[in-house]
């Protein structure tokens, strides 16, 4: 994992603690050990961010710890008194597979884990926290979300774009609310961050937790973000059945478009995992249309040789081949760069260039995203989904803010929220995800003249 160098100090200093814990968790009576305490987490431990023995020997030589994380899990010591306290969960951005998970599993958690009696769901993202600009907060009861993890969506509703921090703490501060467990990406994180900052600046007792949701998977050193998984296991599907498709007509081309509007997790893995796309056009890897070694050239010379190709392209690849000046200006509610659609582009771009040259090419187009983004989670999503929110929940009550649950090498573990929105994750044109792409796929390593 890529640790920027402004995050590294962050990490040192681990995540915040609202004060000393002082309640007794009534998780000890579900121990196997000595009053429950097996199932505690030791605070001393920590999980390495680096898997690789060279990073640990550079910090043994300059005689500094390695950068890690600290775990999740319970504490035996809480910082709220659980009959005292009010929590309340938020969905904010895109849909996602598994968001319903989440918020079922953090309900639960804290009404018959903690024993809480009041846990809320704010109505469509951060505008549900500002008064008059949403519906009322919903009292979350475990027999009214039962069943909602079998449903696509996000039960509470979701919203994009920032609010003012003070008028969101004034919400939260007015319901007595002192828990916040904010699902969403990279621009909700930041949100996140704001509202806590607010709240300490105020001297107000808030724990903000975030859960990492986004089908891009490219939070900054967040290794999975929840509903990944789903999104390429659909997204895969859909590969192979435009990959039937093109192969159905001669010289037929399909092209599919799938969400990652700066990194291309999605296309890279969903491509690899078809084993039928021909082309894949990430936002990190460079390459030319036109040329002899742009992929109009290496297209006609695939269907001169197979008849047929499949193209798997990111939706950020629009930035580079159809982004003029004034399109750079335009942003949704969340900031985003608004282009135009980058798959309508390149299969106007390819009929043209096969037109022109008199080749009998068919042509065709889909466009999958909110169908892959909209489904309930898999299997693997599920319990994922239900791992992060048991983690958030401790987390919470224990007293820590301003930090996410994630996995690092696999084991659940807390990043300071600080850290996390320093940066992106990107797709490494030279690592071994792209590797397998080119090796899958067979397209060439550059297609650049």
């Amino acid at each position: 994992m890529q640790i920027p160098d402004e995050a590294l100090a962050i990490l040192t200093e681990g995540v915040p603690l609202l004060g000393e814990p002082r309640f007794d968790s009534p998780l000890k009576e579900r121990g196997s050990g000595p009053d429950g305490a097996s199932q505690y987490q030791d605070e001393e431990e920590r999980v390495l961010a680096s898997p690789f023995l060279s990073d640990w020997k550079e910090n043994n030589r300059s005689k500094t710890a390695p950068p890690s994380f600290e775990l999740a899990g319970p504490r035996p010591k809480l910082f709220f008194d659980p009959k005292k306290t009010r929590a309340a969960i938020v969905t904010c951005g895109g849909l996602c597979p598994g968001l319903n998970d989440v918020i079922r599993r953090v309900t639960m958690t804290f009404t018959l884990n903690y024993g809480l009696r009041q846990v809320y769901g704010i109505r469509y993202g951060y505008r549900g926290l500002v008064e008059g600009e949403a519906e009322a907060p919903l009292l979350l009861r475990p027999e009214d979300i039962e069943p909602i993890s079998n449903d696509g969506g996000t039960y509470l509703g979701s919203s994009r774009g920032d609010r003012n921090p003070v008028d969101m703490v004034d919400f939260l501060q007015r319901r007595e609310i002192q828990i916040l467990i904010a699902v969403g990406g990279d621009g909700t994180q930041k949100g996140a961050l704001a509202i806590a900052n607010e709240a300490d600046k105020r001297g107000y007792p808030l724990s903000v937790v975030g859960l990492p949701k986004t089908i891009d998977n490219d939070i900054g050193l967040v290794e999975k973000t929840f509903g990944f998984d789903t999104a390429v296991a659909i997204a895969t599907e859909v590969l192979k059945g435009a990959h039937v498709e093109a192969e159905a007509e001669e010289d037929g081309v399909v092209i599919v478009k799938l969400m990652g509007r700066q990194s291309g997790f999605l296309a890279a893995n969903a491509s690899v995992a078809s084993g039928d796309v021909n082309y894949v056009l990430i936002p990190e890897v460079e390459f030319d249309l036109e040329g002899p070694k742009g992929l109009l050239a290496c297209l006609h010379q695939r269907l001169k040789n197979r008849k047929h190709a499949l193209i798997a392209v990111a939706e950020g690849v629009a930035e580079r081949l159809v982004a003029s000046a004034d399109e750079k200006e335009r942003l949704d509610a969340s900031g985003n760069a608004l282009f135009d659609d980058v798959g309508v582009y390149l299969k106007s771009r390819i009929s043209n260039y096969f037109k022109e040259m008199g080749f009998p090419a068919r042509i065709r187009y889909l466009d999958p995203s909110y169908y892959v983004r909209s489904l309930p989670a898999n299997p693997t999503d599920s319990i994922f989904c239900q791992n992060l929110a048991h983690n958030a929940v401790h987390a919470a009550m224990s007293g820590r803010t301003r930090m996410l649950v994630a996995t690092c090498h696999g084991v659940y573990c807390h990043i300071p929220m600080e850290a996390v929105v320093l940066g992106r994750q990107f797709v490494d044109p030279e690592g071994p995800l792209w590797r397998s792409v080119l090796e899958t796929t067979g397209q060439p390593a550059r297609m650049v003249n």
